[in-house]
């Protein structure tokens, strides 16, 4: 099997319309060579973004009812920050595929986390063009999988038991505690609902299909409570 080959298998994506998977591949400092008349991916990062950005929107939005606009924005902005789109460019050997320039190659600019994250956003742009909004969808879910799971828990920028417990003990020597307050469902598909409580007080509940899950979510919608009340000065 081809480099070319490995590299369309670990995309998961075949393109129809193999001139816009060039054009992704393309760097701007390739377009900068002498005699170059070719276009760049900028435009196709441009609207990669936008379209990242959508799909993360609508996945958290229909999964996290209760989650406020707030915790929402900060979800996504982890999920799309520059580090993160570099680590799965990296894991589908992009930068080995990026058309550069020998100046950009002989600077490292294949392994530069910038060019790498810009590149898998013109690449989601190339797709989903070519095969449209589920393709890219479908291609986006399957990249994030490994770094957020099936977006079962909020992704957050600090683990939120963790961020509950540092926050409460700071005020109190008392840890959060968790109870399992029902299961529902059959065997296949039970539905876990748990609460954190703090000094005999309940602060949040939450819902999963597993234990961790709801314990997850019940710190969650605590720390959403303690942010609006303003009572532990968040």
């Amino acid at each position: 099997m081809s480099d070319n080959d490995q590299f369309i298998q670990r995309l998961g994506y075949i393109f129809k319309d193999q001139a816009l998977l060039r054009l992704a591949l393309t760097h701007p400092s390739a377009v900068w060579e002498p005699g170059s008349n070719q276009q760049h991916n900028q435009r196709l990062e441009f609207l990669g973004d936008s379209v990242l950005q959508l799909i993360l929107s609508r996945e958290l939005y229909e999964k996290f009812p209760e989650v406020g606009e707030g915790l929402l924005t900060k979800a996504r902005a982890q999920m799309v920050n520059c580090q993160t789109l570099a680590e799965q460019a990296i894991q589908i050997g992009l930068g080995d595929h990026l058309r550069v320039s020998r100046g950009e190659e002989l600077n490292g600019g294949r392994e530069r986390p910038s060019t790498l994250a810009d590149a898998f956003e013109a690449l989601l742009g190339a797709i989903f063009l070519d095969g449209g909004y589920e393709a890219a969808r479908e291609f986006v879910l399957r990249q994030f999988r490994g770094a957020f799971g099936e977006l079962e828990v909020m992704p957050n920028l600090e683990n939120p038991k963790g961020e509950l417990q540092e926050i409460l003990q700071a005020k109190s020597a008392e840890p959060p505690t968790y109870f399992l307050a029902s299961v529902s469902g059959p065997d296949h598909d039970r539905v876990f609902e748990c609460t954190v409580h703090h000094e005999g007080v309940e602060l949040g509940r939450g819902r999963g299909k597993r234990k961790k899950i709801a314990e997850s979510q019940a710190a969650l919608a605590a720390l959403m409570t303690l942010r609006q009340e303003n009572s532990y000065n968040l």
